[in-house]
């Protein structure tokens, strides 16, 4: 239980009402932040603007999956109110308080480590990325499924990257009978993929490894699918590129070429919010047990 924990949740979308949903279970004192349009109640929460909020009595803040934006603005669909978190707000809290948030950036970084706050990025996290990677899966059949007019077996498919969510979409699209290549760098990677029935090649060959692609799905968050790449696939190549934006497919020349080219981060969110929400809610909420009782001894 999370009795008198003090905690405030600004903004985000559907998945964050299974965190306050799952807190209230808990008994945290919750504080929401960026609900003003939220018709929904919890018991044991209290919707407030960001200028009534006493940052002092905090001992946790809960930023949505995205996070800040590079000003501290944060985003929510509940809400058409600025909210902008400062250092100054950080540093009224108490000396413990920890901030939750998906992702980063340069300005949370800073403010936190300014600070003197603990920032734990949920999305850098083995066990939330894995559980995650499953509604990423069926998001991007959905995506090939919406935007090709073959099927998903026998199709010849790339995916680049082979890590927690470039394996699962691997080994998905296998099962569903595509023929599948995986680009990749690291050698235990390569023989992982020759091991589980698929075919590996380096990345540095990419350009010569695409001629007869249908479906190239990029995990990378650096632009691998750049103009040399884009120049090799078929006129009928769908791009779906899973990576965080801006994504890691140079989309101008894409387009330019008559190829389509999909920027699809954060499907888990779209696709299916109320799984996605309960896997951040289920590991955050674990999170703050422990260090709950690790505070009282």
């Amino acid at each position: 239980m999370l009795t008198d924990l003090h905690i405030a949740v600004f903004g985000g979308d559907a998945r964050q009402l299974e965190v306050i949903r799952k807190l209230t279970e808990l008994n945290a004192i919750l504080t929401l932040i960026g609900y003003d349009q939220l018709d929904h109640g919890f018991t044991g929460a209290s919707k407030m603007d960001i200028d009534e909020v006493d940052f002092s009595k905090l001992d946790s803040i809960i930023l949505p999956v995205s996070g800040t934006g590079l000003q501290g603005e944060i985003d929510t669909i509940f809400s058409n109110r600025k909210n902008v978190l400062t250092e100054e707000m950080l540093k009224n809290t108490r000396s413990h308080c920890q901030v939750f948030s998906g992702i980063s950036n340069s300005y949370l970084d800073t403010i936190t480590a300014n600070s003197n706050r603990k920032l734990t990025k949920l999305f850098e996290r083995d066990d939330v990325a894995i559980y995650n990677s499953i509604p990423t899966v069926e998001g991007t059949i959905m995506m090939v499924i919406q935007h090709t007019d073959i099927t998903i077996h026998q199709s010849n498919t790339v995916v680049l990257g082979f890590g927690r969510v470039g394996m699962s979409v691997a080994r998905t699209f296998q099962a569903l009978g595509a023929h599948v290549k995986v680009g990749a760098r690291k050698s235990e990677h390569m023989a992982r993929i020759s091991e589980m029935g698929m075919i590996p090649f380096h990345l540095d060959d990419l350009k010569n490894e695409v001629y007869e692609t249908d479906v190239c799905i990029n995990t990378i968050p650096t632009q691998i699918v750049n103009a040399d790449v884009i120049s090799k696939f078929p006129s009928h190549t769908l791009i779906v590129d899973l990576a965080s934006k801006p994504g890691g497919t140079d989309f101008r020349y894409a387009e330019k070429r008559g190829i389509k080219a999909l920027l699809a981060p954060g499907l888990p969110g779209i696709v299916a919010p109320k799984t996605a929400g309960k896997i951040v809610a289920n590991v955050l909420s674990q999170l703050l047990i422990n260090e709950f009782y690790k505070r009282k001894g």
